[in-house]
């Protein structure tokens, strides 16, 4: 219903902005415009967060590994934009230590890190803790699963991480801009754009449903991520900037260590290496490699770099091998260049800053590169351009960001409080029941209050080991856009990222999970996602139809 009313209003309105790219960049510029009066447009080929902004290491960081290039301006700004973050969402995006171990022989010494660290927490304004020099005995102390014996001790500083992931945090911003009046689909392709009478005609198809339409606007920002190249291209843009691509993967695990802390060295090939707590699982990354295309794979030879580097550094009861992956994630990151070339530089040492370049001539604004940190500038850089490029913004002071305020969290945890919500909580669980729902969806946990209070049956985990509540379901049904059931499993959710794949398969509530997601079209989608049980699916789908009319006829006697 909700994607079926924005097709539309896509259809039929007329935009000041279209937006073309549902990452974390489109969505930031799609909550921003749109909170500010702009008459705005989303557009999303895929699913939101479906590339680039669903397989990042859910850091939040301002980037320390960026001083040893001297590129103290853009840690800065990077510093503060992640200190604008977890003053704004800090249900979300929370302050964790990182413990960097320093092997002996390194290019940089212990005490020259040390004094690089001091310098980072400077250049953040001392917003988080300050950094420790660790020895090697306080190193194996404090973190018994490093391996120490090629060490020399370590530095402990802070950054932040996100709690939920990335693609959430994503889709946080696009249902701020649905709520601020946008028209947003997902599933949507650009099929190429016309200049008509001074604004921009784009021809789309939906790719669920098979229908094309014209979205009109006099402006289009160009948020492809990867794919913004090829889309500048498709509608006889040029600019002074494009891409170069490195990909990266992580590897999900079970739990290396109990600590909540990011262990942190650099690998083989010279780069930050991670060990990051997510929930019951860790993640291991990253690894750094060129390519020419945005499609990309995890491969063996990615698999063995990371697995060999975590194996010579932890100390872990046996090797981790590739059985022991719960999950993946993979996708390229966009680095900015300008001109033809990366300006002789070592493609490796190219930082993650954005360029926003407008041409007011053509109407079309492009957003290279960037990172999930630095998203909130790029909305309001955005902004900026729009109204130079003669859009008004009548609400140009307002908000468009931030967790609601003190008075709703304060009057949601006294509700959550009255029904006893906290007891309700899976054994399974890592955090109470009303914490984690007041962090996914802010005011509107309120409503899944109501639900639970109306019928206790609300609160029930559908899937095991999941930690999601036929309520929510009930809501990401209603209000998040869920076309595809991996659109809930990887990016309204991580279930896919913490539960292995057969386990999701099998589990006895995915079935009602697909019901109350997708209604009459449930086994289309649980086979679209789960090919493997065609066979069997459809056979059991047709027993229990037949079991069901035949209930329904009366005894003849």
């Amino acid at each position: 219903m909700l994607r079926e009313a924005n097709l539309r209003r896509l259809a039929e309105e007329s935009f000041d902005v279209l937006v073309v790219g549902g990452g974390v960049n489109g969505a930031v510029a799609a909550a921003a415009l749109a909170a500010r009066g702009a008459r705005t447009a989303l557009l999303e080929r895929g699913d939101f967060a479906g590339e680039t902004s669903q397989a990042s290491s859910n850091l939040a960081w301002g980037g320390v590994k960026y001083l040893e290039s001297f590129e103290v301006a853009l840690v800065r700004k990077l510093c503060r934009a992640r200190n604008e973050l977890l003053r704004t969402y800090p249900s979300t995006v929370q302050e964790i230590r990182f413990l960097l171990v320093h092997e002996r022989g390194f290019r940089h010494s212990r005490a020259g890190i040390w004094a690089g660290t001091w310098l980072y927490w400077a250049l953040g304004r001392f917003a988080t803790r300050r950094p420790r020099l660790l020895s090697r005995a306080e190193l194996e102390r404090e973190e018994p699963a490093v391996d120490a014996a090629r060490a020399d001790g370590a530095v402990e500083y802070s950054d932040a991480y996100l709690h939920d992931n990335d693609a959430r945090f994503t889709w946080g911003f696009v249902r701020s801009a649905l709520d601020r009046g946008a028209a947003v689909a997902n599933y949507v392709e650009s099929l190429g754009a016309s200049r008509e009478g001074g604004a921009w005609v784009t021809r789309a198809r939906d790719l669920d449903g098979g229908r094309e339409l014209l979205v009109r606007s006099r402006l289009v920002v160009n948020a492809c991520g990867p794919f913004a190249d090829a889309y500048n291209a498709l509608i006889g843009q040029r600019t002074r900037h494009r891409h170069v691509l490195s990909k990266g993967i992580h590897l999900l695990v079970d739990r290396l260590t109990p600590h909540r802390r990011v262990i942190a060295f650099f690998a083989d090939d010279g780069r930050l290496f991670f060990v990051i707590p997510m929930g019951p699982k860790t993640c291991l990354g990253t690894t750094d490699t060129p390519t020419d295309s945005p499609e990309v794979r995890v491969t063996p030879e990615d698999r063995r770099f990371v697995l060999d580097n975590v194996n010579r550094r932890l100390r872990l009861p046996r090797p981790l091998g590739e059985d022991d992956v719960v999950a993946e994630r993979c996708g390229v990151r966009p680095l900015a260049v300008e001109g033809e070339g990366a300006g002789g530089a070592d493609w490796m040492q190219l930082s993650r800053r954005h360029v926003v370049e407008a041409d007011p001539s053509s109407g079309v604004l492009t957003v290279f590169g960037g990172k999930l940190t630095d998203c909130l500038n790029v909305g309001e850089e955005v902004c900026a351009e729009v109204e130079r490029m003669g859009v008004a913004l009548p609400d140009r002071r307002r908000a468009w960001y931030g967790e609601p305020p003190a008075e709703v969290r304060d009057e949601y945890f006294l509700q959550a409080r009255r029904i006893g919500l906290d007891a309700m909580t899976s054994p399974a669980s890592s955090e109470p029941l009303s914490t984690r729902l007041w962090r996914r969806y802010g005011a509107r946990a309120l409503g899944l209050l109501d639900a639970i209070r109306a019928d206790p049956a609300e609160a029930q985990v559908l899937i095991e080991n999941a930690e999601y509540l036929r309520c929510e379901l009930e809501l990401a049904a209603r209000r998040e856009m869920v076309v595809r059931l991996e659109d809930f499993l990887r990016r309204r959710s991580k279930i896919s990222q913490v539960v292995r794949r057969e386990d999701v398969r099998d589990a006895q509530g995915l079935r009602e999970a697909c019901r109350l997601l997708f209604g009459e079209r449930a086994q289309e989608r649980l086979l679209e996602c789960f090919p493997e049980l065609r066979g069997a699916e459809e056979a059991g789908w047709e027993r229990r139809r037949v079991q069901g009319a035949t209930a329904a006829v009366p005894d003849p006697k």
